[in-house]
């Protein structure tokens, strides 16, 4: 079974302020505490050969805007000031290569469902993290399973939010996975066709196509996703977001997860039947390399997705 231990680092912004990690806390009975009411976004920054480099900052921090919108929240001017400390977080714990949590926190105040009289504090933090899926899953891939736990119906939990609450249900799909020695899972909607997994997205090739379920009110619109969309019109491979059914998982040429976390996945079975060959397939392949080779600096940055980390002296604080 994988498993994260969080690495703590040195030093959390918080709403323009540096406060050393251990003291980063709360009170037990803020809102987002007893209501799952926190937004947050993940970025990931790599060490590039100009130095560290955080991965489309600027999406990640749009989709952050627009999940607090959608929560009655205004966040729009702190964006910039935002922007800034995800850079400073990660010079000031002197990190080159790193996983970024942004984070907006209802807190304490409201002793009900309305958040009114609660405080509201953003939160920025930052740590090491390697491969999401376990050591040798971006070049082995990983076995899944489809999850008997299906993700929300739309109009009830805004899935283009990214909110805590929205993550019980993750929760439970990746932890019925693990005990039952998968990965992780591909979860269905509630028609039954494929949504998601509990934390990526999914791709599929069949016949040199490029396929991806379509955005319905299921499925997050990931960031990575985005990118490889674009990616896969770079190098000429046709693409189609539509509607998925369950079993074209298990027919699919090449299956792969996107994600912040997971970046591009293969993925070699799902439920015990081998996709394709049972190993990364060449479209998979090719995306992934690019994608990497992009993030890394290895390749140029021809969709200005890197923003480049301020040098920073050591804290004294």
């Amino acid at each position: 079974m994988v498993t994260h231990h969080m690495p703590q680092t040195d030093w959390i912004w918080k709403d323009g302020e540096w406060i050393r990690w251990q003291d980063a806390t709360v009170h037990v009975l803020v809102h987002s505490l007893q209501f799952g009411s926190s937004l947050f976004e993940g970025i990931r920054c790599y060490d590039t050969p100009e130095g560290p480099a955080i991965f489309r900052l600027d999406a990640h921090l749009r989709r952050l805007r627009d999940s607090a919108k959608i929560y009655r929240i205004d966040i729009a001017a702190r964006i910039p000031a935002l922007a800034e400390a995800c850079g400073e977080v990660v010079a000031r714990n002197g990190l080159r290569e790193c996983y970024v949590r942004p984070m907006v926190v209802r807190g304490y105040g409201a002793a009900g469902l309305s958040p009114v009289g609660s405080t509201l504090d953003l939160y920025i933090a930052c740590w090491p993290w390697g491969t999401y899926l376990g050591e040798g899953a971006l070049e082995n891939g990983v076995d899944v399973k489809v999850s008997s736990w299906q993700r929300q119906e739309p109009n009830t939990f805004p899935s283009g939010a990214k909110a805590a609450g929205n993550y019980l249900n993750s929760q439970l799909g990746r932890l019925e996975a693990l005990e039952d020695g998968y990965a992780d899972a591909v979860a269905l909607g509630p028609g039954g066709l494929v949504s998601e997994g509990t934390g990526q997205n999914v791709f599929l090739v069949r016949d040199g196509v490029l396929i991806t379920p379509a955005l319905d009110g299921t499925n997050l619109n990931g960031i990575t996703r985005d990118s490889i969309l674009r990616l896969a019109a770079d190098l000429g491979i046709p693409t189609r977001e539509q509607a998925v059914a369950r079993e074209w998982l298990y027919t699919a040429d090449e299956l792969f997860f996107t994600g912040t976390a997971s970046e591009v996945t293969p993925i070699r079975s799902v439920d015990r039947i081998p996709v394709g060959e049972g190993r990364m397939g060449p479209v998979t392949r090719a995306l992934q390399q690019r994608y990497l080779d992009i993030a890394r600096g290895r390749a140029p940055d021809t969709h200005d997705w890197l923003t480049r980390v301020p040098e920073m002296a050591a804290a004294t604080v």
